[in-house]
């Protein structure tokens, strides 16, 4: 399989995938930040037929995680973001480093179904980043409290 690169325009606040050498296939930009909002969390799905890249596309979660939650704000109905001066880099509390998770659809070069495209809900749900985030800081805290 081709390697998955991010190219991230630090003016602009977006992020392009690309993958590919003789044929490439590309995602449309994502925004990502700008002084007011943050977005830190992405699911990319490569899309396959017969094992080749054909496709790659954010998949858009529909502002559902920021569901109940103050500090974070929908865009456009498709991201839920958060507002920029509560991350850590900038005097917040929120870690708003950038999380990406993959998902896969289409065929391999046997035709079988890749399936983990149904589960990009999941993705989201059981996703491991934010307890290893709180168990980092804690450590980390912990520690800096002997130096």
């Amino acid at each position: 399989m081709e390697i998955v690169r991010l190219m991230r325009d630090f003016v602009g606040g977006y992020v392009v995938a690309f993958a590919g050498r003789k044929y490439a296939a590309r995602s449309i930009p994502a925004f990502v930040a700008n002084s007011t909002y943050t977005v830190t969390s992405f699911t990319l799905v490569l899309e396959f037929k017969k094992g080749r890249l054909q496709n790659l596309y954010w998949k858009r979660d529909g502002c559902a995680s920021c569901s109940g939650k103050s500090n974070f704000v929908c865009l456009n109905n498709q991201d839920c973001a958060i507002r920029t001066n509560n991350c850590k880099n900038r005097g917040g509390s929120v870690d708003c480093r950038l999380g990406i998770q993959l998902a896969f659809s289409g065929t391999d070069k046997h035709e079988t179904v890749f399936n983990s495209w149904y589960e990009v809900k999941n993705l989201r749900e059981y996703s491991l980043f934010g307890l290893y985030s709180n168990l980092r800081d804690s450590l980390t805290s912990q520690y800096n409290r002997f130096f």
